[in-house]
């Protein structure tokens, strides 16, 4: 897979992502999938992001940043969302925080097969305590 064929898959599965078209996930995410060194599956995996969008109605996923060194993908992906309630374990209650998420991928037979993430929640907390 050529890093251009690896980075436009990526970009598909963030528009499956930001269209919440669940039946197509399995097209981009392997029946063994790990979040953070844990087995979720594809069915853990779509109940994961399902929970995000009930949390956070407004969320979309923007792509800032994207590095493709094949079979890896790097990404910052970037926020800007209304959490309902607490988020991370802050008490955000319908405010509208901006945040980025650093995130890396590994396919296999173009399926994520490994996802590493790391969201800046730093920059959360100083935009709960500027409000």
């Amino acid at each position: 897979m050529t890093q251009s064929e690896l980075s436009n898959i990526y970009r598909d599965y963030i528009a499956c992502l930001n269209g919440q078209d669940w039946p197509s996930l399995g097209r981009f995410v392997d029946d063994d999938v790990k979040h953070n060194g844990e087995r979720l599956g594809v069915s853990g995996y779509r109940r994961m992001l399902e929970r995000d969008f009930s949390e956070i109605p407004d969320l979309s996923f923007n792509v800032e940043l994207l590095v493709s060194d094949p079979p890896y993908i790097a990404s910052r992906l970037r926020f800007n969302c209304t959490p309902k309630a607490r988020f991370l374990g802050l008490s955000v209650h319908g405010r509208t925080v901006s945040f980025a998420e650093n995130v890396f991928y590994e396919f296999r037979d173009e399926k994520i097969v490994q996802v590493w993430s790391v969201i800046d929640k730093a920059a959360i907390e100083a935009q709960l305590l500027a409000n």
